[in-house]
C-alpha cells in the first residue's frame, strides 16, 4: 500500500487578537478603506442626511433605534464603489472584515440586510438627495483648493438599463409620451416597466438605458458637473448646459467631434470651445486636420480615464433600476463614489497639489 506523505497543514489556533493581526495584516498590503477613511470625515454629510430623511424624535424607546444614516451612506457608498447588488452587499460586509472596519461594525448581527439598503437608497432618492450629497462634497474639495479653473472636459457616457421587451405599438405609445397609460389592468407588470430609459445606436451598438453627461477637471480629472438624459439624447444638447457659475469666463472647454456645431452656445456662455473637426462624406479631414485633432486629444482623453475608472474599477455604468429619478439617483451616487476614489488617489500621488 502506497503511503502519503505527511503534509504540514500550517494551522494554528485561533488567537484572542486574531481580528486585530487581520486588520494590521490587511494595513500592511494596503487596504484601500482604511486609507480613504483616513481623509475623509463622512460626518461632512450627517446635515443632508438627517434633514432629507427627516429623522424625527422617537415617542417611546419600544422598539428597535433606526439605523445611523452616515453608516448607511457608507453602506452604499461602499456598495457602488464595488458594484454589488444589494444582496452581495449585504453578504459581502458579513464576509469581509475590511468591509466591516471601514463601516465600524463589530458583530454580523449588526449588517443591514438587503431591504434595509434598498429603503434607505429609495428614501435618499425620493428627497433627491444626492445632488446635495455631491454638492456637500465639492465644496469639501474646494476647501482643500482642489476645484480650479484651468480648463474642463464634457463627455457623455451610456448608462446601461435591462432591456425592455414591449411590442411595436407599446413602443410607439412610449416614444409619444403616452407610456403611463398602459398596462393599468396589471400593475404588477407595469412597475416592472421602464418608460423613460431609450434606444440608440453607437459605432454600430445598440444601447439602451440612460446617459451620464459629466463634465471634467482637466488637470485634476475630478467630476464637477453632470446630468442625466435618456440614451437617445445626443451629446451636443447637453454640452452648453453643463457651464455653470463655478466656470470662469474664457476658460477652455475641450470636447470631441461629436459636439461640432455647437461653438456658439459655448461661447454665448462665456467659455471658449477647443472641439475636435469631423469630417464629412466626400470632405475627409486634411493631414493637417488630423494632426490638430491628436494634439486636443492628448487633453480631451483624460475623461475616458474616468469613465475608464468607472467601468473598470466599480463595475461600469450599469442601473438596475426603474426610471428617470432612480437613474439620475444612480448617476449622482456613481460620480460622487468616483470622487472620493479619486481623491484618494490625488492624497497618494499629487499631494503637491491639496493647497488647504
Amino acid at each position: 500500500m502506497k503511503k502519503h506523505p505527511n503534509y504540514r497543514r500550517n494551522q494554528t489556533n485561533r488567537s484572542l487578537f486574531e481580528s486585530t493581526q487581520t486588520l494590521e495584516a490587511l494595513s500592511k498590503q494596503g487596504n484601500p478603506l482604511e486609507f480613504i477613511s483616513g481623509i475623509v470625515d463622512f460626518e461632512m454629510f450627517r446635515p443632508v442626511l438627517e434633514e432629507r430623511l427627516q429623522t424625527q424624535e422617537r415617542k417611546s424607546n419600544a422598539g428597535r433605534r433606526p439605523i445611523d444614516p452616515v453608516l448607511m451612506f457608507k453602506v452604499m457608498f461602499v456598495q457602488r464603489l464595488y458594484g454589488l447588488s444589494d444582496e452581495q452587499a449585504e453578504y459581502q460586509i458579513k464576509d469581509r472584515t475590511s468591509f466591516r472596519d471601514f463601516l465600524g461594525i463589530l458583530t454580523v448581527d449588526d449588517v443591514p440586510d438587503a431591504r434595509t439598503i434598498w429603503k434607505y437608497r429609495e428614501e435618499l432618492t425620493r428627497a433627491g438627495a444626492y445632488d446635495e450629497l455631491f454638492k456637500r462634497f465639492y465644496e469639501h474639495l474646494q476647501s482643500l483648493g482642489l476645484i480650479v479653473n484651468e480648463g474642463k472636459i464634457i463627455d457623455a457616457s451610456f448608462v446601461v438599463s435591462p432591456r425592455q421587451r414591449n411590442t411595436r405599438e407599446e413602443n410607439q405609445a412610449i416614444k409619444e409620451g403616452k407610456g403611463d397609460g398602459l398596462w393599468n389592468d396589471n400593475p404588477h407588470k407595469k412597475c416592472q416597466k421602464d418608460i423613460d430609459a431609450r434606444w440608440t445606436k453607437k459605432g454600430g451598438e445598440t444601447f439602451y438605458g440612460y446617459k451620464d453627461h459629466a463634465k471634467v477637471c482637466r488637470k485634476t480629472k475630478l467630476i464637477v458637473g453632470y446630468d442625466t438624459t435618456s440614451a437617445s439624447v445626443h451629446d451636443s444638447q447637453r454640452g452648453t448646459e453643463l457651464v455653470d457659475c463655478n466656470d470662469i469666463e474664457g476658460e477652455e472647454f475641450w470636447l470631441d467631434a461629436g459636439y461640432v456645431g455647437t461653438e456658439e452656445g459655448f461661447a454665448k456662455r462665456g467659455v471658449t470651445p477647443i472641439i475636435c473637426e469631423k469630417g464629412f462624406r466626400g470632405h475627409p479631414l486634411s493631414d493637417e486636420q488630423k494632426q490638430c485633432n491628436r494634439t486636443k486629444s492628448k487633453v480631451r482623453c483624460r475623461v475616458e480615464h474616468v469613465f475608464g475608472f468607472i467601468e473598470r474599477s466599480m463595475g461600469g455604468l450599469v442601473f438596475r433600476g426603474i426610471g428617470i429619478v432612480r437613474a439620475k439617483a444612480n448617476v449622482a451616487i456613481t460620480n460622487l463614489t468616483y470622487n472620493i476614489a479619486r481623491l484618494a488617489q490625488i492624497f497618494k500621488y499629487h499631494k503637491s497639489w491639496i493647497t488647504a
